[in-house]
């Protein structure tokens, strides 16, 4: 990209990023985005979780700095920075929900990855970097190159340094990396494993981009049914023949591999526990890189999917003709809609008196019964001495679903199958039997399962008064 004035002085009006970084609340926002999305790497957060943090968050920071530095509530917060003139947040409703959600658009990522390169480092590699810039060259020479002989010429040429290496090691001559090559290869690990979650924020949100055009033409054709199933198939292909489609579905099949991602786990225990490297302090979820990875790329691999169902839908469409004019209506109004996506009107656009039709029959009504005429007599009202325990108000046990369901996965990710003891084991139960029964209720409805009736489990929990607690139960197992 060239970065002419004109260029520069467009991309300071219309970017996201740069519109954050000139905010007033860049800091709120940035922090704040940063610590929620970013660092855990959660992809998608519902709005009542969302408001929640903010507000403890704006709770501390008015406990510092006053009462008045940000007055509006959380919600008024998170709905001016996932609108049009902002677009730091993109708001939407999942399949299935009612309430909105949240993630990061593309555009904060990069704002909040550049200002994490601005803190001054206290190790600067290059040797690493550059040694993978002439990989890379070396790969892409010998990718292409055509000739057989020079390619049998470079494979021999290879051999021979590996006869050479071996040899030096069988004769003791080991060659290892000093503590300086060890800290400027993790620091570039780390750096290209952080960047790559920044890239799949960014894939997903162009494959998001092409599935909304071909929503967009499915609204406003006004051609025949086979033109338009034509012209979306070769839309389809040519996402999933794209260059970005087919780097993607590599590395997702990379990555998939059972092997490899045992390899590298093995890598990460490995190098995490060298002295250079554990002296650099590194993040805690480095070591759990790769299921991030694999976290990130089932969103997007879920935003692709987004097109095929489109198109089910279209083709399960068997009453066109009959319907043309329930259709074009109904194009009326997507063409309306899109037409003012930019500039909505303010105030309200209609107004709906009822969602049904009152219906009441004769018959239904109840006859007349003639009123009870109350007696009242002249007693002067005492006051009770009764107390009232008021402690039954606020002993109410509410089980978060969502939390247990997210133990459930994070225990499949490291092995294939986890027996509900041992899950109770890692994460112990905090509600007592009523956890246990939405564990069973999860394992019944939600995750795949087994149910050993020949092998008892005894699952322990304390109370609050410090009692412990057992339950005995078939063995149930969670399969990944």
């Amino acid at each position: 990209m060239s970065l002419d004035f004109t260029t520069l002085d467009l991309l300071r009006q219309n970017h996201p990023a740069w519109r954050l970084l000139r905010s007033d609340h860049a800091p709120l926002v940035a922090s704040f985005l940063h610590r929620v999305f970013v660092v855990p790497n959660v992809r998608v957060m519902a709005q009542a979780d969302l408001v929640e943090a903010l507000e403890d968050e704006l709770f501390g920071l008015r406990e510092r700095l006053g009462e008045n530095v940000f007055p509006k509530p959380a919600l008024e917060y998170l709905n001016d920075w996932a609108g049009n003139d902002k677009a730091w947040l993109r708001k939407f409703y999942v399949q299935g929900s009612d309430e909105p959600h949240f993630d990061l658009t593309p555009s904060t990522e990069k704002a909040i990855a550049w200002l994490g390169t601005l803190t001054e480092r206290t190790f600067v590699g290059t040797e690493s970097r550059l040694l993978t810039l002439f990989e890379l060259l070396k790969q892409m020479s010998e990718g292409s190159e055509t000739d057989p002989e020079a390619r049998i010429a470079e494979l021999h040429k290879r051999r021979d340094e590996i006869d050479a290496e071996i040899a030096r090691v069988l004769s003791g001559d080991i060659p290892l990396l000093d503590d300086t090559a060890l800290k400027d290869r993790f620091q570039q690990f780390m750096a290209l494993a952080r960047e790559l979650l920044t890239d799949f924020r960014e894939v997903e949100h162009n494959f998001r981009a092409l599935d909304r055009r071909v929503r967009e033409r499915i609204a406003l054709w006004d051609g025949g049914k086979g033109a338009l199933l034509e012209e979306i198939m070769g839309e389809r292909d040519a996402i999933a023949d794209s260059d970005q489609g087919r780097s993607f579905r590599a590395f997702w099949d990379f990555l998939m591999s059972n092997r490899r991602q045992e390899e590298l786990t093995e890598l990460l225990d490995r190098v995490l526990c060298l002295p250079p490297v554990a002296e650099l302090r590194p993040d805690a979820r480095i070591r759990r890189i790769h299921y991030d990875w694999l976290e990130a790329g089932e969103h997007t691999q879920r935003t692709v999917a987004q097109l095929s169902q489109q198109l089910r839908r279209f083709l399960d469409d068997k009453a066109w003709l009959e319907n043309r004019r329930i259709m074009d209506i109904l194009r009326n109004i997507e063409t309306k809609a899109l037409e003012l996506r930019d500039s909505p009107p303010t105030g309200d656009m209609m107004t709906v008196a009822d969602t049904a039709a009152t219906i009441e029959l004769p018959m239904e009504r109840p006859l007349y019964v003639p009123p009870v005429k109350p007696r009242i007599a002249d007693l002067a009202l005492e006051t009770a001495d009764a107390e009232v325990d008021a402690a039954a108000l606020f002993s109410q046990v509410v089980i978060d679903k969502t939390a247990l369901s997210r133990h459930i996965r994070h225990a499949l990710q490291e092995r294939s199958q986890i027996t509900l003891g041992e899950l109770c084991e890692k994460y112990p139960l905090k509600q007592g039997l009523a956890e246990l029964v939405t564990y069973l209720q999860l394992a019944g409805e939600t995750f795949k399962s087994l149910v050993d009736e020949e092998v008892t489990e005894i699952i322990v929990w304390q109370h609050d008064d410090g009692r412990l607690k057992q339950a005995r139960l078939p063995r149930v197992i969670f399969v990944r």
